[in-house]
């Protein structure tokens, strides 16, 4: 832990890296300080182009949130791949992950070399039980977000 945190002071990036957490709705409302204690836990993994983050089918586990690069979201029509999305830095996709364990809708890769900051449910289910002012923002992000993808999905059948 120690050598963590000195890597992570010693960290001239992390100023950047606060600031795309700053942008990303599920941490809305979070404080600085808040937001630098999350950035130490949060593990951070880079993608070449092409490579797959995760498969339609998979369990889901995380959350990730793109620091630089881009990812597009696939889904598998017979024997083709139709883009979903083409996701930018500062993006984040997978958040359904922290709430359930069920399968991927589809399949996320990297368009170009790409820097994810990944949040792993195991963590985000101990952050929920050790730290209330995080979590608790958290949550009522993740519901409100939640929400809006209910209100979408109702008044696109309407």
């Amino acid at each position: 832990m120690m050598i963590k945190l000195f890597n992570w002071a010693l960290d001239k990036e992390k100023e950047r890296r606060v600031s795309v957490l700053q942008k990303v709705h599920l941490f809305k409302g979070l404080r600085r300080n808040l937001l630098m204690k999350l950035l130490v836990d949060l593990v951070e993994k880079e993608y070449e182009p092409g490579e797959v983050i995760f498969s339609e089918g998979e369990i889901g586990k995380a959350l990730y949130i793109i620091l630089s690069g881009s990812v597009s979201i696939t889904k598998k029509c017979g024997e083709t791949h139709s883009v979903l999305a083409e996701l930018p830095a500062g993006s984040y996709f997978g958040e359904l992950a922290l709430i359930d364990q069920m399968p991927r809708f589809a399949t996320a890769a990297a368009v170009e070399r790409t820097t994810l900051l990944i949040m792993y449910k195991s963590y985000f289910d101990d952050l929920i039980k050790g730290s209330p002012a995080i979590s608790s923002r958290v949550l009522l992000n993740l519901v409100g977000l939640l929400s809006a993808y209910v209100r979408k999905n109702h008044e696109e059948r309407n």
